[in-house]
């Protein structure tokens, strides 16, 4: 009992803090072009929107579209006995300049600091394959990050993506949010469980109701993963992808994004070709 006191005492000083701090540093969010404006507005309303490079228009962007494509040939599915479940192969490129600068760009920090409220911290970037796969598990189950109140990840595909290659998919807010009763529904499966199957959700929330993402390579998906409830979708063909992450400078569970930096993901050793890839 007396822990439990605790834990909600805790809790609800965590809550005013953030609240004070969301409150406090209003009056310095930087101002946006209209442009960005209405990407901000779909944020806020949806939690997500969906764009490609060519409008977004960063000077850096063919420089990461060379690093990456320099890349990926190295990427190979590993072997595993398991054939219906095939993990992503997943590079850690936070360090690399060509990928962090293109992260780090003004005008995409600025959006997303007047979405979080707060100073925002770049988390890193994965670049990664996905291979067909049979069968749900990981983030192919329908889930919600965890690492802070509002985490944005911006998904970038590098190729064309299809129904066969399992886009990003998500449930509307309306669907999901604190004060529908699907809420509780849903978080105490993924409690019990991880995360939920697609015959599970679809008891809960209809399939008509879920949003999928197909797009040509060079679709931008910008999304508040905390908020919505997501996965990747099965595939019968590979799908090329970059995961840049952003949370608060003060987030909730700092640890839960060490492996955009640390080792828990193969770090490239660059070689020439990649160099000469890079400056093509």
């Amino acid at each position: 009992m007396i822990n439990t006191i605790k834990a909600q005492t805790s809790a609800l000083v965590y809550e005013l803090n953030y609240m004070q701090a969301l409150v406090k540093h209003r009056k310095n969010l930087p101002k946006l072009a209209a442009s960005d404006r209405l990407i901000l507005n779909s944020l806020n309303r949806d939690c997500i929107y969906m764009t490609n490079l060519t409008d977004l228009g960063f000077s850096s962007t063919s420089t990461l579209l060379n690093a990456a494509h320099s890349l990926l040939p190295s990427i190979v599915k590993d072997n595993h006995s398991d054939s219906l479940r095939t993990p992503p192969k997943i590079y850690t490129v936070t360090d690399l300049p060509e990928f962090s600068n293109w992260g780090k760009e003004t005008r995409l920090l600025n959006i997303i600091e007047n979405y979080i409220g707060l100073p925002v911290a770049y988390q890193g970037v994965h670049l990664r394959k996905d291979f067909a796969c049979k069968d749900q598990f990981a983030t192919l189950l329908w889930h919600r990050d965890i690492e802070d109140r509002r985490f944005i990840k911006i998904i970038v595909y590098l190729n064309d993506v299809e129904e066969k290659h399992g886009p990003f998919e998500y449930i509307p807010l309306s669907y999901t949010s604190l004060y529908h009763p699907n809420y509780y529904r849903i978080q105490s499966k993924i409690n019990t469980s991880g995360g939920i199957n697609d015959e599970t959700l679809n008891q809960i929330i209809p399939k008509s109701a879920w949003k999928s993402c197909p797009g040509p390579a060079g679709t931008v998906i910008i999304v508040d993963t905390r908020r919505l409830l997501h996965h990747g979708t099965l595939r019968t063909e590979e799908r090329s992808t970059l995961f840049f992450a952003y949370g608060s400078t003060s987030r909730k569970y700092p640890e839960l994004c060490n492996h955009f930096w640390d080792d828990s993901h193969f770090k490239p050793v660059l070689s020439r070709q990649y160099d000469q890839g890079v400056n093509n």
